[in-house]
């Protein structure tokens, strides 16, 4: 093995540890708060399915002798898929599905899926079950379906932070949207794009970025929405109450829902009954 292909590996599994590191920030923050005001569910619906989708390419790439033949013959070596991918894309797939089991344990307040979220998710699990059918029945080859999956995790990513970045900007806060999961989430992108220019370097083989479109897109997209949502973070919404913004979890405070007009209030515990109606922190949804 050659130092090109060694440094390669070794960013893999760094960038391996940097996007799968970027899921635990959210986590901890819903935790702590012990409600998940902020955070987009169209978001979440997005990003199941493409995980789900991303982790049946990899692992099928990886482990399938037929289907690395296929590729084989249509790209030529190396396979573009690390161990540290699979290993990334399942790992994922889990703490994106802990997540969701977080917005029904803790306080969500009146948020819910749009329906243009609900029906381009539709839309996605009817082409994916389509293609699969296809795929048993010998009408397109395994490599085709996989990269079928690959194609919609690739779109996923493209439109899955849509939603986030419209709440922030609808909110003009950030808050209920860890800044931890962006860095993370951001140095993660940039390695990934290291590891594929030096697999190029290795090689000599350009069609190492046409033969693993995600993992390219995955990087491209990432970056730069992370560098929008850093953007809003430390500049545009970086002391929302000084600008007379919205702040949706003041020092992690549980939120009072009032149902009727949709907004939702933050008591502060910290002051005495007389004092409440004075220091509440209250946003429109």
């Amino acid at each position: 093995m050659s130092a090109l292909s060694i440094i390669a590996s070794i960013i893999g599994w760094i960038y391996f540890a940097c996007w799968s590191l970027s899921f635990y920030p959210q986590v901890y923050l819903n935790f702590k708060k012990k409600n998940v005001l902020g955070l987009s569910f169209d978001f979440l619906l997005f990003n199941i399915t493409g995980y789900m989708c991303y982790s049946v390419f990899n692992s099928v790439l990886y482990w399938d002798k037929l289907v690395q033949n296929e590729y084989l013959e249509k790209y030529a070596p190396p396979l573009p898929v690390y161990a540290s991918d699979v290993a990334f894309a399942i790992h994922g797939f889990i703490l994106t599905l802990i997540t969701i089991v977080q917005c029904f344990v803790y306080e969500r307040g009146n948020q819910k899926n749009s329906k243009i979220g609900v029906g381009i998710g539709i839309c996605i699990w009817i082409s994916m079950i389509v293609v699969t059918i296809l795929g048993f029945a010998k009408v397109v080859s395994w490599l085709w379906v996989i990269y079928f999956y690959s194609y919609v995790k690739l779109f996923i990513t493209f439109i899955k932070y849509v939603p986030q970045a419209y709440i922030n900007y609808k909110n003009k806060s950030t808050s209920g949207w860890s800044i931890g999961n962006v860095l993370l989430d951001f140095s993660g992108g940039v390695l990934s794009l290291l590891q594929m220019f030096l697999d190029v370097a290795e090689s000599s083989n350009w069609k190492i970025f046409t033969g693993d479109p995600v993992k390219l897109g995955l990087s491209l997209f990432s970056i730069a929405f992370d560098i929008l949502f850093m953007i809003q973070h430390y500049i545009l919404y970086r002391h929302p109450s000084l600008r007379g913004y919205k702040n949706l979890n003041p020092d992690g405070e549980n939120p009072e829902i009032n149902s009727n007009n949709n907004n939702y209030t933050y008591n502060n515990n910290k002051d005495n009954n007389n004092d409440n109606n004075n220091n509440d922190t209250t946003y429109e949804n």
